[in-house]
C-alpha cells in the first residue's frame, strides 16, 4: 500500500464520529490551552514536549466489508489535535460563610498586618528567586525542531565521501580487525559506550579452486563466469571465481539434463512436470520476481537434483553491465546455521547442518546461461530486449561440480549506545554493517558505515554541548550479514529478552545507494506517515524535491531479525535505479563483484548519501524524542483491509476474514482519536500514562508475527513481496500451494493464521483503550 500524503483540508467520504463531531470543531479554538501556563504546574515542570510539526489525524471512511481501495490519511496536527471537550476541568471551590460583625477590631487589625508583612516578604523571595531560578520552559516543539535542524546540517556530502575514502583504506581480511577499526571511530567521536561483540559461527567459503560447469555433448568446461577453464582466467580473476558460488549449497558433483524452469514459479513447474520428469535433474532458474529460497523450496519438493542460476539480462537496469559476471549468493535464512534459533555462545550446542538444501546451487552469468540454451550472446536489441529462453528440441547434459569448505569463523558487531534521558530503558537501533565479501557487494558496506559514521559525529557535536535524545539510540554495525545477517541474527537471540522489552524501532542503512533514479522509502505500517513527513521535513529550502511513495515491501539486510522475530516497526530509505520490468524484484539477493569506484560514479557529490544521512537522521532523532512515539495505528488497520483482496481457494473463511478487519479498523480509529489525549490533557498528562499509551504503541505490530510462514517469505504479514501486489504473501504462497497440489488445507491453514493475527490485534487495541478509560475513571 503506498502512502501518500494528502492535505490537511481534505475531508473523505463517511468521516469518522470521533473525529467529525460538530461540537468538536465549533470547541476548537475554545480549547486552545496555554502550554506556559500549563508547565507551571507542579509535577509537570519535568515533562518535555517533543516532537515536529503539528498534524492533523487523517479522516477514515466508515468500515464496511465492501473494501475499496483505502489510503491512510494523514494530515499535518492529528495526533495532536484536542479531541475532546472536558467540562470537569475547571476546579471550583466554595467559600467559607463570613463570620459574625461582632469580630475584635484590634484581631482584624492583628491578621492584616500579620498577611501585610507576609505578603511583603514574599514578594522580595519571589524577586531573587526569580533572578536565580529559570522559569519553566515553554513547550519545547519548536526548540526539538530547531535542535534537529542544527544536528542534520552538520551531516555534509564531503564529510561522508572523506569518511567513505578512509574506510577503504581499511584492511578487509579479517572481520574482527574492520570492527576494531570501526570501534577506535565511533570513539573518537565522542561515543561514550561502544562495545565490540564476537560469536564464533559456521561459514561456509569457497574452495581451492572453482566450482565448474560442464557441456557433456562437446565436452567444454565453463568458470561461473562463462569463461573456459583454462590455467590463464583462473590466475587472472581468481577472486572473481572463487567468490561466484551458493554459501550453504550441497557439495559435489551431478550430472544431469538441464531443464529450463525460467522463474520458478507455480505455473513453471506444473507446465514443465506435465511434460517432463524432473527427479534430480538441474534446473536453469533466473533470479527475481519472488524470494530465492522459496523457489529453490518449490524445485527441492518436485525432486530437482541441482540449480543453476542467473539473472536475465532484461531485468537488470541499462545502466548496469552484469551480463559476463557471476556472482555469489546465501541460502541462509539468518543466523549461525550450527544454532537455529539460539545464540552462538560459548557452551551452546552445535548442530551438524554442513548444507542447509539438498539441491547443488551453482550461481552463473548470463554469458554463460546464453551458452548453455545455444543462443547468441547478443541478443538486446535496440528497441527491445528478448528474455533468455532455451529452445523446445534438443537435450542438455551438463556436469556440475561443487566445492566449498564449511568452516567455524569469529564475526564481530560493533554496538554503540547514546543514553537517553527521559526514557533510557527504549532503544531506537539504527544499523549498518561492515562485513563484504572481498569485491563482492560492491562498496555498499562503506556507504553504509560512513553514513552512520557520519551521523553520530553530528550528534555529538550536539551532545558535547549538553543535549541528549529521551530515548536510547544504539548504533550497530553488524557482521557477517552477506552469509545471511548472521552479526545482527546472533545478538538478537542473545539478548533477546531485553529486546523484546526495549526496542522501539530498526531503521535500517542496508545498501543505501544501489542506484542513482529514485529514492525508495520503506516503512512498517505504523511508520508510513513519519516516512513521508521525514521527506518533507527534509525538503524545506530546496527548489525541487520530490516525495516518494512510501510503501510495506519485504527488504533485504539486518533489519530481518527485528521485523520478523521480534515485531518491531522499521523504516530504510535508499536509492535505486528504476526497474526494467516486474521480474526485477528480489534482484538484491545477488551480490555482484562491483568495481571499487561504482559507488562514486553513482554519486560523485555524494549528496545522495547526504539525503540518505539526513533522512535516516530526522526519522531516528523523531522517534528518539516524541513524548509520545510517532506511530500511527489507523495505518495498520487500513493495511490489512488492503491485503484481505483478492480471490482465495477457500470463500467460507474470507466473510469471518472482512468481519474481523472491519472491528479492528473500528478499534483502531477509536484508539487513534484518543492516542494523544496525555499530550493534550492536563490531568493525563502523568508520566505514567505516557508510558503506558508508548507500551502500546511499541507493540502494535507484534500481533502480526505467524507462527510459520514458507522460506524466503516473511514471518511479519504486514509486509507484501513487492510493489505489484497488495495481498498478504502467506495467503499468494498458500494459494500458489493450493494449485500445485490440488488441495485446500494449507490455505485453510494461512486463513486461520491471518484470521488469529488480526484478531490479535484487536483484542490488543480494545485492552490498551479499556486501560485507558479505567484509569481515566479512575481519576473522576
Amino acid at each position: 500500500m503506498a502512502y501518500h500524503k494528502v492535505n490537511a483540508d481534505q475531508r473523505a467520504q463517511g468521516h469518522s464520529p470521533y473525529l467529525d463531531n460538530d461540537e468538536l470543531q465549533a470547541t476548537a479554538l475554545e480549547l486552545e490551552w496555554d502550554m506556559e501556563k500549563e508547565l507551571e504546574e507542579p509535577g509537570f515542570d519535568h515533562f518535555r514536549l517533543g516532537g515536529a510539526v503539528q498534524h492533523h489525524l487523517g479522516n477514515s471512511q466508515s468500515p464496511d466489508l465492501d473494501l475499496e481501495p483505502i489510503q491512510p490519511a494523514s494530515s499535518p496536527k492529528g495526533r495532536f489535535q484536542r479531541l475532546q471537550e472536558d467540562p470537569d476541568y475547571i476546579s471550583h471551590y466554595t467559600r467559607q460563610p463570613p463570620k459574625s460583625n461582632r469580630c475584635n477590631f484590634f484581631k482584624l487589625l492583628k491578621v492584616f498586618c500579620t498577611a501585610l508583612i507576609l505578603f511583603m516578604f514574599g514578594i522580595v523571595i519571589g524577586y531573587y528567586a526569580r533572578k536565580k531560578c529559570p522559569s519553566p520552559p515553554t513547550s519545547q516543539e519548536p526548540n526539538n525542531l530547531q535542535i534537529y535542524h542544527e544536528i542534520l546540517k552538520e551531516i555534509k556530502a564531503e564529510n561522508i565521501q572523506r569518511i567513505y575514502r578512509d574506510l577503504l583504506q581499511f584492511p578487509r581480511e579479517d572481520d574482527v580487525d574492520m570492527a576494531m577499526k570501526l570501534l577506535v571511530q565511533w570513539t573518537s567521536q565522542g561515543l561514550e559506550d561502544v562495545r565490540l561483540v564476537n560469536y564464533s559461527v559456521l561459514l561456509d567459503l569457497p574452495g581451492s579452486s572453482s566450482n565448474t560447469v560442464t557441456l557433456k555433448n562437446s565436452g567444454e568446461c565453463f568458470y561461473p563466469s562463462g569463461q573456459q577453464c583454462s590455467r590463464e582466467a583462473k590466475t587472472l580473476h581468481n577472486q572473481d571465481l572463487l567468490y561466484s558460488y551458493a554459501a550453504y549449497s550441497a557439495k559435489g558433483t551431478l550430472e544431469a539434463e538441464l531443464v529450463d524452469v525460467q522463474y520458478g514459479t507455480v505455473e513453471d513447474l506444473i507446465r514443465i512436470q506435465a511434460i517432463t520428469n524432473v527427479t534430480k535433474k538441474i534446473a536453469l532458474l533466473k533470479l527475481g520476481q519472488s524470494p530465492l529460497l522459496y523457489k529453490l523450496s518449490l524445485l527441492e519438493d518436485a525432486g530437482f537434483g541441482g540449480v543453476l542460476l542467473y539473472v536475465d539480462p532484461c531485468d537488470l537496469p541499462k545502466t548496469a553491465d552484469l551480463a559476463d559476471k557471476a556472482f555469489m549468493v546465501s541460502l541462509n535464512s539468518g543466523g549461525d546455521p550450527s544454532t537455529p534459533g539460539y545464540a552462538s555462545i560459548d557452551g551452546s550446542y552445535r548442530q551438524n547442518r554442513l548444507n542447509l538444501t539438498t539441491l547443488l546451487v551453482q550461481p552463473i552469468s548470463a554469458v554463460l546461461a546464453k551458452k548453455l540454451v545455444s543462443l547468441p550472446e547478443d541478443i538486446v536489441q535496440k528497441d527491445r530486449c528478448i528474455p533468455l529462453q532455451m529452445p523446445a528440441t534438443g537435450k542438455k547434459i551438463i556436469s556440475l561440480s561443487i566445492q566449498s569448505v564449511t568452516t567455524y569463523k569469529t564475526i564481530s558487531n560493533v554496538i554503540g549506545y547514546l543514553k537517553g534521558t527521559v526514557f533510557p530503558d527504549r532503544y531506537i537501533i539504527i544499523g549498518s554493517h561492515h562485513n563484504s565479501l572481498n569485491t563482492y557487494g560492491g562498496q555498499e558496506w562503506a556507504s553504509s558505515t560512513a553514513i552512520i559514521t557520519a551521523f553520530i559525529q553530528a550528534l555529538m557535536l550536539k551532545v558535547k554541548r549538553g543535549w541528549r535524545p529521551d530515548r536510547t539510540i544504539v548504533f550497530c554495525s553488524w557482521g557477517g550479514t552477506s552469509f545471511g545477517n548472521i552479526g545482527s541474527y546472533e545478538w538478537a537471540e542473545d539478548l533477546k529478552r531485553v529486546l523484546q522489552r526495549n526496542v522501539v524501532a530498526y531503521v535500517s542503512l542496508h545498501n543505501p545507494v544501489r542506484g542513482n533514479s529514485t529514492l525508495h522509502p520503506v516503512a512498517s505500517p505504523s511508520l508510513q506517515q513519519l516516512a513521508a513527513e521525514s521527506q518533507s521535513f527534509n525538503c524545506v529550502g530546496k527548489t525541487k524535491c520530490l516525495g516518494s511513495n512510501v510503501s510495506s515491501v519485504q527488504i533485504q539486510g539486518d533489519a530481518d531479525y527485528f521485523i520478523n522475530h521480534l515485531g518491531v516497526p522499521a523504516t530504510q530509505f535508499s536509492y535505486e535505479d528504476i526497474k526494467t520490468s516486474e521480474n526485477s524484484s528480489f534482484l538484491y539477493e545477488a551480490l555482484f563483484p562491483v568495481h571499487t569506484t561504482k559507488t562514486e560514479e553513482l554519486d560523485p557529490s555524494f549528496s545522495l548519501h547526504e539525503t540518505i544521512a539526513k533522512l535516516t537522521g530526522q526519522v531516528t532523532l523523531r522517534i528518539a524524542n516524541e513524548p509520545v512515539l510517532p506511530f500511527n495505528a489507523l495505518d495498520i488497520a487500513l493495511e490489512v483491509q488492503n491485503s484481505l483482496k483478492g480471490n482465495f481457494c477457500d470463500e467460507v473463511v474470507i466473510p469471518q476474514l472482512l468481519a474481523v478487519a472491519s472491528r479492528l479498523r473500528d478499534t483502531a480509529e477509536l484508539f487513534q482519536s484518543d492516542e494523544m489525549r496525555p499530550a493534550n490533557d492536563p490531568r493525563e498528562r502523568a508520566p505514567i500514562r505516557v508510558r503506558m499509551l508508548n507500551d502500546v504503541l511499541q507493540n502494535l505490530e507484534k500481533s502480526f508475527l505467524v507462527h510459520r510462514a514458507p522460506p524466503g517469505l516473511y514471518r511479519n504479514i504486514l509486509y507484501r513481496l513487492d510493489e505489484r501486489t497488495n495481498q498478504f504473501s502467506v495467503l499468494l504462497e498458500a494459494l500458489e500451494h493450493c494449485k500445485l497440489h490440488q488441495s485446500n488445507e494449507t490455505i485453510r491453514a494461512a486463513l486461520s493464521e491471518v484470521l488469529n493475527s488480526i484478531n490479535s490485534a484487536q483484542v490488543y487495541f480494545k485492552a490498551g483503550l479499556d486501560v485507558f478509560e479505567t484509569t481515566l475513571a479512575g481519576k473522576k
